[in-house]
């Protein structure tokens, strides 16, 4: 299943005394580029007399700021979600379609808004509120609320771990207003690698049908 719009990464050590909202205005800083393996987790409210249920899928995330990124799934299905800084393209590969959109129309009030669209939390602070949240499991945790009430996202936690460059993205939970959890787990970081100039171009493939809604 696709992210709910998500996802990021570091350079340069974190005093000691950063909480999770410190954390993340140095990663928007110093995290020009970045790369980890993820895991998702997605929780749908329980429906009367029934146990909640839970997806789990898998792959690679990597950003370039400002505003380009892809999530490459590979477990159980393979998806792609890619965003060029013009367009956010989704492809299904079992389904071989694509769904395109207008990036600056969807991706404004998100958790990917967040993390890559740029390296100024200020600029941020017209969508939404912030707020550190306490430290737990030797992370440092933030909230981001939207200021729009009538968008998707009810809110976003994100927490941070220390690391000799700087921090690292660890955990990203989405709260959606559908009462949907989503909790992004990330792992095996990688501080601003260099990619090649075509790496978040996408192509649809042939025969694919290309939906532009």
């Amino acid at each position: 299943m696709l992210a709910v719009m998500v996802l990021g990464l570091g350079l340069g050590g974190a005093p000691a005394h950063a909480n999770g909202l410190d954390s993340l205005e140095q990663f928007m800083r110093q995290a020009k580029t970045g790369r980890a393996q993820f895991t998702q987790v997605v929780t749908a409210p329980a429906k009367p007399g029934q146990t909640a249920r839970s997806k789990t899928s898998s792959g690679i995330f990597e950003f370039d700021r400002p505003g380009r990124f892809l999530f490459n799934y590979q477990k159980p299905f393979v998806q792609t979600l890619v965003a060029d800084g013009q367009t956010l393209w989704m492809y299904d590969a079992d389904l071989n379609q694509v769904t395109a959109r207008k990036q600056a129309q969807v991706l404004g009030s998100t958790p990917a808004a967040i993390l890559t669209s740029t390296h100024d939390l200020k600029a941020l602070q017209a969508d939404f509120v912030f707020q550190a949240e306490p430290d737990k499991e030797g992370l440092q945790w933030m909230r981001a609320t939207p200021k729009a009430k009538d968008g998707q996202i009810q809110s976003v936690l994100a927490a941070f771990r220390d690391t000799d460059k700087g921090p690292a993205l660890a955990v990203l939970e989405v709260q959606d207003s559908f009462g949907q959890r989503s909790v992004l787990t990330f792992t095996a970081y990688e501080s601003n690698p260099a990619f090649s100039a075509t790496n978040f171009q996408f192509k649809p493939p042939p025969g694919a049908d290309v939906l532009r809604p």
